[in-house]
């Protein structure tokens, strides 16, 4: 069900720093911020080739962010992100197999436009993991 990992998130208390810091120190190619306010976050994304490292800091009243930043003051690893292909379908099948969605259950567009969901973190070892529909990429003949 699950395909290639589309990005590790990693929370931050300061985000234009730990940018700078991947940027400047690591020689890392760094996106620009995007604000997410349904999601609760400010993020940018680290291209590492054959993946991302997405750092993500706390926006908005009631961000999760924050709650895991008062845990973590220094930052540290927040989720992983696993694409698949039907989001729905991933959807049924955990929760048939009795793994709880987060939030209300249904899929939201996330930072690279498409739909997400996260899975609550009991169901997978203590590890919260994300879910992110693509669709695979068709070259022109």
């Amino acid at each position: 069900m699950i395909g290639r990992v589309n990005h590790i998130a990693i929370a931050v208390p300061d985000l234009e720093a730990a940018a700078r810091r991947y940027r400047e120190l690591l020689g890392a190619s760094v996106s620009g911020v995007q604000e997410l306010p349904d999601h609760g976050v400010r993020v940018v994304f680290v291209d590492v080739g054959n993946t991302k490292v997405e750092l993500l800091e706390a926006f908005g009243e009631g961000s999760p962010i924050a709650a895991f930043l008062e845990r973590n003051p220094d930052g540290g690893m927040h989720h992983i992100c696993y694409e698949v292909a039907d989001i729905g379908a991933a959807i049924r099948r955990l929760t048939e197999g009795g793994a709880r969605v987060l939030g209300d259950g249904k899929p939201k567009i996330g930072a690279h436009g498409l739909p997400v969901v996260f899975l609550h973190p009991k169901a997978f070892d203590g590890t919260l993991i994300e879910l992110e529909e693509v669709k695979p990429d068709f070259a022109p003949a």
